[in-house]
């Protein structure tokens, strides 16, 4: 089972390539981590805070959890399972062990667009360029097949 590492900034446009991603590696499921990166505070109290930290996730919209269950669900064939989370910290030996510690085979890169959500988010292509991880350029532009899959993902989620 191959663990594939997504930034995400939330929208369609950082999930819309897992199916194409999921097909990549089939007969193989998938785990996929979706995550935003946050450069560490260097305020006391916040790190005090830090561990019990749920602020950043209030802002994950709730149609984008429901999307996630439903990518889980409609190709759990393809995908183990989708987790969300934050990486905190702004080094490559810090970006490594997080890498280490979710047993990441492979980061894919951002969308175009991405958006860099709160005043301490980094840009993930910083980090990527750095780590000694495979990376996956992004999927939606390798071609006219990956254009018609993300196509019928994207009428199929409209019918949910």
């Amino acid at each position: 089972m191959k663990t594939l590492l997504i930034p995400t900034d939330f929208t369609q446009q950082s999930i819309q390539s897992i199916p194409v991603l999921a097909r990549q590696y089939y007969p193989q499921q998938i785990n996929i981590v979706l995550v935003h990166m946050l450069k560490i505070t260097d305020n006391i109290s916040e790190l005090l805070m830090l561990s019990r930290r749920s602020v950043e996730y209030r802002h994950i919209p709730d149609n984008f959890y429901k999307r996630c269950t439903e990518l889980e669900r409609k190709h759990s064939h393809l995908i183990n399972k989708i987790a969300i989370t934050f990486f905190y910290g702004s080094t490559v030996a810090v970006f490594n062990n997080f890498l280490e510690a979710n047993e990441v085979d492979a980061i894919v890169m951002p969308h175009d667009n991405y958006q860099l959500l709160f005043k301490n988010s980094i840009d993930p292509e910083i980090l990527i360029g750095k780590s000694k991880i495979e990376v996956i350029a992004k999927p939606e532009t390798q071609g006219i097949m990956a254009d018609i899959v993300i196509e019928d993902f994207e009428l199929t989620e409209e019918h949910h």
